[in-house]
């Protein structure tokens, strides 16, 4: 009993533990067996490698998602909570990467869902320990998190817009132009409020141009409004992060919003930039 839980031990050392030296020889191959996989996925969607070598591939593709399960088989087996690693983020991506290859054994085109294991290159941040990457990223959720509101007014205003846009526009150009209903003249008024411009639907009446006019200037205005927003939230959460930490001359670790001194000794709070 006590050598299978050394067993156990050992395995979710090595499976689960990056930061030690047979955590990151598994870790590391584990991507390079990943990164294999998305090449041959990449090699059988070009049409004359697929005629040629179709077999090969699949069977390569199926040793791989062999591999993939028992990946997965030993992660269930050696974590202390399984329940808890098959929902997780990781557990989830893990069995995403499984799935694609026994669905391909019924629907052919699904072998491209193998696309998908590319997430799991996510790993290589615990490989490299890349953690000052990770905390920028962190920046970047509480940017989100903090523009959320103001995001989610401006995009219904924008819908509000171009539902008006589109109404329009199917009034005064109609099915003759291209403008055969109201959500095709939405569709219309979203590709040019984007500034994207296919081309497929294109006004004709003087109206109608008039009116493209409008919108193709009202988007060059607005387009930059939720990169502004996010913006201003992003500073916020690294200068509240700035805040968060010591005063180098009393050690305090807290200070008021928008404090440039510390409350407590008067030194200032961020160094000048020269």
């Amino acid at each position: 009993m006590d050598s299978n839980n050394d067993w156990r031990q050992r395995l979710y050392v090595m499976v689960f533990q990056s930061d030690t030296a047979a955590g990151r020889r598994f870790d590391s191959t584990l991507l390079l067996i990943i990164l294999a996989s998305l090449v041959i996925v990449i090699l059988d969607s070009i049409q004359t490698v697929h005629d040629n070598y179709a077999d090969v591939l699949a069977y390569i593709e199926w040793g791989f998602t062999i591999i993939f399960a028992i990946e997965y088989g030993l992660r269930l087996y050696c974590s202390p909570k399984p329940l808890r690693y098959a929902f997780s983020f990781y557990g989830l991506v893990d069995l995403l990467a499984i799935v694609p290859g026994i669905l391909a054994l019924y629907y052919s085109d699904a072998q491209y869902l193998l696309i998908i294991r590319i997430i799991r290159m996510l790993r290589i941040f615990r490989v490299l320990k890349l953690s000052p990457y990770l905390k920028q990223a962190n920046y970047l959720m509480a940017a989100l998190r903090g523009s959320k509101q103001k995001i989610v007014v401006f995009l219904v205003s924008v819908c509000t817009l171009v539902t008006v846009f589109g109404t329009l526009m199917y009034v005064i150009e109609g099915p003759e132009h291209g403008f055969t209903s109201i959500p095709k003249g939405i569709y219309w008024a979203i590709v040019t409020l984007t500034t994207v411009g296919f081309g497929d639907i294109v006004p004709k009446t003087p109206l109608g141009q008039v009116i493209s006019s409008l919108v193709m200037i009202t988007g060059y205005s607005i387009i930059a409004v939720p990169t502004g927003i996010f913006t201003a939230e992003l500073a916020s959460a690294m200068r509240g992060e700035q805040l968060q930490t010591d005063c180098p001359v009393c050690n305090k670790n807290s200070h008021e919003p928008n404090a440039a001194f510390c409350s407590r000794c008067g030194n200032a709070l961020f160094k000048k930039v020269e």
